[in-house]
């Protein structure tokens, strides 16, 4: 069974994001993770590889700092890895990434695609459907359970109104959800076979010749969240601070 997980370089969840003086967001000295719903669609694709075999590829989109998280993937125990830089590509939208990555993994045998449900920085949810859609494949979004009958997934996920089954034919796409598994820790022997494992790096520029690079959406800038105003103690009797809270929510917050 070979296996595709297309996963993104993210910031960590507990760094601090700050804005440079041209309003951009500052990535200089900030730690970058693997996305956190890209861990759970790993761990199922090694999971899956581990019950009938095959070989794990990890395609990514990014900077040159990306080969980090791929080294990550690989140290957990995926065989091979590509980097499709696009340093020198800006302004990538959901629908120009998807295509690029399309062409990349076109190139590669795969029976199964994985994603995680969303970016944890964009948030678009967008790339398992938009890759289903380049390789006119069946997909099935935020999976919280998988069984594999021969060349039929039972897959299990999320929607408004619950958890639904549904049968599907390989090839097709997944996006990971939270619960779909828990995500293994890497180990020494792990990433010592991770410096010798393939890691390809290939420029964007390459893949995306002939393509339109007119994004659909532009980021015209960002601002940064307005300072929390710090908290208020109340004295007095019970009946007091109720009066005043009261007059606060009214006269000043304006939600009474």
């Amino acid at each position: 069974m070979d296996i595709i997980v297309c996963l993104k370089q993210t910031f960590d969840t507990e760094t601090v994001i700050w804005l440079n003086e041209k309003g951009e967001i500052n990535d200089k000295d900030v730690k970058l993770i693997i996305n956190p719903y890209d861990e759970f669609a790993l761990e199922e694709a090694l999971r899956v590889k581990e019950k009938l075999g095959g070989e794990v590829t990890v395609v990514s989109l990014g900077g040159v700092r990306t080969q980090e998280a791929l080294r990550a993937a690989l140290a957990l125990g995926a065989d091979k890895a590509m980097l499709i830089n696009c340093e020198n590509l800006t302004e990538l939208d959901e629908m120009m990434a998807a295509k690029i990555l399309a062409r990349a993994i076109n190139a590669l045998p795969f029976d199964m695609i994985f994603t995680g449900r969303m970016a944890i920085d964009s948030g678009g949810a967008q790339m398992a459907m938009r890759l289903a859609e380049e390789f006119d494949l069946p997909a099935v979004s935020g999976i919280t359970k998988i069984e594999l009958e021969g060349r039929t997934a039972v897959v299990q996920h999320e929607t408004d109104e619950g958890l639904e089954t549904v049968e599907v034919l390989l090839p097709a796409v997944f996006s990971a959800q939270k619960g779909l598994n828990e995500p293994r820790y890497p180990v020494m022997a792990g990433i010592l076979k991770a410096k010798k494992k393939p890691l390809d790096i290939i420029a964007a520029e390459e893949l995306a010749a002939g393509l339109p690079l007119q994004s659909g959406m532009k980021v015209r800038g960002y601002v940064a969240p307005e300072s929390r105003l710090p908290g208020r103690v109340l004295n007095g009797s019970a009946a007091e601070m109720t009066a005043e809270l009261v007059r606060l929510l009214r006269e000043e917050a304006k939600v009474v």
